[in-house]
């Protein structure tokens, strides 16, 4: 790798304020808000939107909007005419 060219990959914690949850992770991300971590040690603080913790995929709470494929549809609508 050419110096000089490449963003500082360091430490950063993310961080979910709607449910509090946060980890610490690698990034090219930076940040001027810090935070202590677990280990004692100060690290730059990205907030995030949803992470694992909120997110509905994850935490079962998504609903399902199609019910049928498109076969079914298709099928529903022929049924419907005759």
């Amino acid at each position: 790798m050419q110096k000089g060219i490449h963003p500082t990959f360091q430490k950063v914690i993310f961080l979910d304020a709607s449910v509090g949850f946060s980890f610490l992770s690698a990034s090219t991300k930076t940040s001027t808000e810090t935070m202590e971590w677990e280990d004692g040690q100060t690290y730059p603080v990205i907030r995030v939107d949803s992470s694992s913790a909120s997110h509905p995929f994850f935490t079962g709470k998504q609903k399902n909007t199609e019910i049928g494929g498109r076969v079914d549809k298709f099928k529903k609508r022929l049924s419907y005419k005759r």
